[in-house]
């Protein structure tokens, strides 16, 4: 809005003039304004006193400050927004940046740096270091004939062709004609053997290994990882917990030899806790052979699979969880009751330990 050449306090006097006697022409004349000017200063400022307009100006100033203020934030707002989305780390991607955001949205450099939080004296430097065509040219060529060849190597390469310089700068421009080696292959995972199967005729002689998941009351999940020995059915170890990696399955297996002794062999699928690094250490370590049934096969595995199948439609299905240490007491609970009393159809429908005491019992003997 225009701003009017006369005070809010003369305008003010007069409005008072008019209204103590004088004509509204008199009035005009004698402050050199128009009959139009004197309406519209009464329109504007009629009944109002002196800090009246005072105050009204003080607002309408502010209220231009802060339609500036919402108006450059909405502006920032949308130069982020266009440019918020790309990682500005080298300071090539933020000179970019800033010359789009200009280009863009008509704003100034300074303004454009300010709304990014860049530094001016980084958008206006200008490299003055030499392409090295020559470097880059040598080193192309080494890598297109030695493609497995790390910038190391092309260094010693190109020192014998007499081309000399610094390891870190050849690094960079390894890096910027983007000639990075990829590695081949992926890690290394336990193997097992895929040999058939005998069954056992004796306790320990074959463990089986899966898991079961179960969620609690509010939500969260949670696994049990189920050790049954194939021979007398005994479940030896539920154990329950939100992540189960394989050096937590490598750490319950010692302890379950200590207490029962080493298995010939164990039977487990292919999930990535059995067939990690630490189950590879540990089957070498312990000399515990270790049998993978083929994918989508899990018939193969058919104890452990018949024993989740009781676990699940006995207590899983049965049992609210409403934490995790109440998981493992009911299912501590259940295991007990699995081994000691559950009768099983399988073994003559006596318990898992009644069974192995009494073939115990019968080695012994014979």
């Amino acid at each position: 809005m225009k701003r009017s050449r006369f005070a809010e306090e003369q305008i003010i006097g007069m409005l008072k003039e008019q209204e103590a006697g004088l004509s509204t022409a008199e009035v005009c004349r004698k402050h050199g304004v128009s009959q139009a000017t004197f309406y519209k200063y009464k329109a504007r400022f009629g009944g109002l006193e002196v800090s009246d307009a005072r105050r009204l100006r003080a607002l309408e100033d502010e209220n231009a400050k802060l339609k500036k203020l919402l108006a450059e934030q909405m502006l920032d707002n949308a130069i982020l927004r266009d440019v918020g989305g790309k990682k500005m780390v080298a300071p090539g991607v933020r000179r970019e940046a800033v010359a789009h955001a200009c280009a863009s949205h008509g704003v100034s450099q300074r303004r454009a740096c300010q709304a990014l939080a860049v530094d001016r004296s980084s958008v206006r430097y200008r490299s003055v270091r030499p392409d090295d065509a020559e470097a880059r040219t040598a080193m192309k060529a080494v890598a297109s004939e030695r493609r497995r060849f790390g910038y190391r190597r092309i260094h010693v390469m190109l020192e014998r062709q007499g081309i000399v310089m610094n390891l870190k700068k050849l690094r960079r421009l390894y890096r910027e004609e983007k000639l990075q080696v990829r590695r081949r292959g992926g890690r290394k995972r336990a193997l097992g053997t895929r040999r058939p199967l005998l069954v056992p005729d004796a306790a320990n002689q074959r463990w089986s290994l899966d898991f079961v998941s179960d969620a609690l009351t509010d939500g969260r999940r949670f696994r049990i990882l189920a050790v049954v020995d194939d021979f007398t059915r005994e479940c030896l170890a539920l154990v329950a917990d939100t992540s189960l990696s394989g050096l937590r399955v490598a750490r319950e297996l010692d302890a379950l030899i200590t207490l029962r002794g080493k298995p010939q062999t164990i039977v487990s699928d292919n999930g990535t806790e059995f067939t990690s690094m630490a189950i590879l250490a540990w089957s070498q370590r312990t000399a515990v052979g270790w049998h993978y049934i083929a994918p989508g096969k899990p018939m193969q595995n058919g104890f452990v699979e018949s024993f989740n199948g009781r676990l699940r439609d006995e207590l899983l299905n049965e049992v609210l969880f409403s934490t995790l240490g109440d998981a493992r007491r009911q299912i501590q609970a259940w295991q007990l009751d699995y081994n000691l009393h559950r009768p099983h159809s399988a073994l003559g429908n006596i318990p898992p330990a009644e069974f192995a005491m009494k073939t115990a019992l019968e080695q012994q003997a014979a």
